[in-house]
Formats: C-alpha cells, structure tokens, sequence
C-alpha cells in the first residue's frame, strides 16, 4: 500500500455480507489553505496517516487557515475526532483563528455539537464549492504502540476541550496508558 499520494486504495471495511464501505482522507494545500476532506467510516485505522499529514501541515511555515470538508463523512470515531480538535487547538495557538467545518450530515453534526466543536471551530452546515482536485493522503500500517499512542493522543485532545468529554473518555484513556504501561515494561 505504499506510493505516491492519490494512487492508494482506500480502506475498506468488510462485513459478514461483504458489503465494503470505503475511507478515505483527500486534501489540497494552497497559499497556506489546507482543506481535509474525510469520506466514509473514517476510524483509527486512517488516523496515523492524518497525524503525519498534521505535523506536515503544522511545519508549514505559510499555514493561514484549514477547512475540514465532513460533507462525504458518514461516520466517524472519537479518534479520528480528537486529531480534528487537535487542528483547532494547534490553530488557536498557533495564528489565533478558528477552522472551519463543512458537514450537512445531521447525525455527524449532532456528534461535533455534542463533543464541544462548536466552541472551537466554525461549522457551516453547507456543501462545499471547491473544484480543485484533492489528494489521498496515503495509508501507513502502524505498530499496535503507535496506534495505542494515537488513541491516547487524540482523547487527550478531546478531553482538554470540556468536561463532558472529560467524563467521556477519563477511563478509556486511564486504560490504555496502563496497558501502554504495561507493554513497555
């Protein structure tokens, strides 16, 4: 599954049925705007290729602005959410603006209401306009320690935004830092 960005197949996720539901991650960089388009059941698997386009993107010395595109997301884990929190925080402290989140998925706006998004990014219930062509950020297979990391990371993440997710997501993060622990020793 290596190669050039936009030539890697999406993952899939098979059911009894095999009915496959693709996930992906799209995005374009210009003059400093990033847009992130996230399609499909977009959970852990995806998030070490998102983190590493995120550090990429926060080395970017002529970062202005960042569009997350949840238009074509159907649905999506509290994993992949922290690592979109971890774009507003890094965002506000970094050039003191808000990302904005396009999504017209009721049930996907419900989630980012209820996990405190609202407060620290901008959401447009709209589709988006954008006709340039995007990029598939390209998939990389983690260690278990990696994604354990990831998953620890992005809760954090959603855990400093407010104490509704801290009570959420305290134990499920207590958890794995013991077994994280417990790996390394």
């Amino acid at each position: 599954r290596h190669g050039s960005a936009g030539r890697h197949s999406p993952v899939g996720y098979q059911s009894e049925r095999v009915i496959m539901v693709l996930a992906r991650i799209l995005y374009a960089a210009h003059e400093g705007t990033y847009v992130v388009k996230f399609v499909g059941d977009v959970r852990v698997p995806l998030c070490a290729c998102l983190e590493s386009f995120l550090d990429r993107m926060f080395a970017d010395g002529s970062l202005k602005s960042v569009l997350i595109d949840l238009t074509e997301t159907e649905g999506i884990d509290s994993t992949a959410l922290g690592l979109i929190a971890k774009i507003a925080v890094s965002l506000k402290e970094r050039l003191q603006r808000k990302p904005v989140i396009l999504s017209t998925n009721p049930d996907v706006n419900r989630i980012l209401s209820s996990m405190g998004f609202d407060r620290v990014f901008v959401i447009v219930n709209k589709a988006p306009t954008i006709d340039e062509p995007l990029d598939e950020l390209p998939l990389v297979e983690p260690s278990q320690q990696e994604i354990t990391r990831q998953v620890i990371e992005a809760h954090r993440v959603l855990i400093s935004m407010n104490s509704k997710n801290r009570a959420t997501f305290r134990d499920l993060v207590e958890a794995l830092e013991c077994e994280e622990k417990d790996a390394r020793s």
